[in-house]
């Protein structure tokens, strides 16, 4: 319903080259795909994580 209509946001780490293996039947991973891809502004980001370089702040503080 939203298809054409409204913006989607979704974030994976994992690349769509391999949604055919994670979904497991093909025929819905391409209707996925061709929804989600067609017109998508993809965003790739590259490098260390983050979560790796923060220091973890007291909860109590």
């Amino acid at each position: 319903e939203r298809y054409g209509r409204r913006s989607t946001i979704i974030t994976s780490q994992i690349p769509p080259a391999q949604w055919h293996d994670v979904i497991g039947d093909p025929t819905y991973a391409d209707a996925i795909l061709d929804r989600l891809i067609h017109n998508a502004h993809r965003i790739e980001l590259s490098g260390e994580s983050l979560r790796k370089t923060r220091k973890s702040s007291p909860k109590n503080a």
